[in-house]
């Protein structure tokens, strides 16, 4: 992860917070009395607006799992930059066995992606978007390679004053 993404960090307070259950897992614990089943919850949440989190919850139920997810996510929440409902540029990233590829794309195409990706791109606030998730599919590494992804953009602000130039110059050269 870059030292961005510790600048990028958010606090809850006064923040319209969605969550979306990605993916929800029984588990297996086998013992000398039997087995015992506990559940447990990856959750991502976002105000839609380009801050988003993801969280792990675990518990024998699954009603508290899923709280338990949206409280980590609510601990773990980054701001991400968004221009005109898209990402600035394209962006490769990965976690584990998941490399995902985010490209922008025009307004009117919508968000292009699979499961899990997809509830973290729609979490953020990004309306369009064209996603591509290689290798994994599994749903803990794929929301881990989105926010990498996503944590890696830079806008074009940000862009133009680390290299001191005008705004307009960073999109013609």
């Amino acid at each position: 992860m870059s030292t961005n993404a510790s600048i990028r960090k958010v606090k809850t307070a006064d923040l319209e917070l969605k969550d979306r259950l990605v993916a929800i897992q029984r588990v297996t614990k086998v013992t000398k009395g039997g087995r015992t089943f506990s559940f447990s919850a990856i959750v991502v949440v976002g105000n839609e607006n380009g801050i988003v989190g993801y969280g792990l919850g675990k518990a024998s139920e699954v009603t508290s799992a899923i709280s338990k997810g949206i409280e980590d996510a609510k601990k773990n929440l980054v701001k991400v930059p968004i221009h005109k409902g898209t990402i600035p540029h394209e962006q490769i990233a990965k976690f584990g066995g998941a490399n995902v590829f985010l490209k922008p794309a025009s307004h009117g195409t919508g968000v292009k992606a699979g499961g899990a990706m997809r509830a973290v791109l729609e979490s953020v606030g990004i309306t369009d978007v064209l996603a591509k998730s290689k290798g994994s599919s599994n749903p803990h590494n794929l929301v881990k390679a989105t926010i990498n992804a996503l944590l890696e953009l830079r806008d074009p602000y940000t862009i133009a004053t680390l290299r001191g130039i005008e705004l307009k110059k960073v999109f013609n050269g």
